[in-house]
């Protein structure tokens, strides 16, 4: 089953930016959507953004403009670039492979006033 391990989380003043990476364990990870999804405490998982194979992006609305999700298929490797960082970002974020059901650990992202 593939892993997938996130990392780049961290502490940042508003308006700041961040960039999460996902790492897949697995090469096949390469023919499948990569998505991005956080949970604030108490209250329930947000998606944030999803890739397709070629590059297709789709975003939450509460991050559309501000954030950019990529991926570099050599590396096994997604990416969420945050922009323009707000306290109500303030989450668990977590890398997901939908088709493979898989999710990693989490990293904690955390905006101050």
């Amino acid at each position: 089953q593939v892993q997938l391990v996130e990392s780049g989380g961290g502490l940042v003043q508003t308006g700041g930016s961040l960039r999460l990476t996902c790492e897949a364990s697995e090469r096949q990870i390469v023919f499948t959507n990569m998505a991005w999804y956080r949970q604030a405490h108490g209250k329930e998982r947000e998606f944030v953004a999803v890739i397709s194979r070629d590059g297709t992006t789709i975003y939450g609305e509460s991050v559309k403009g501000r954030f950019t999700i990529s991926r570099e298929n050599t590396r096994n490797t997604a990416y969420l670039h945050m922009n323009s960082l707000k306290p109500e970002d303030t989450a668990v974020y977590y890398c997901n492979i939908p088709s493979a059901d898989a999710w990693g650990q989490g990293t904690q992202v955390t905006v101050s006033l």
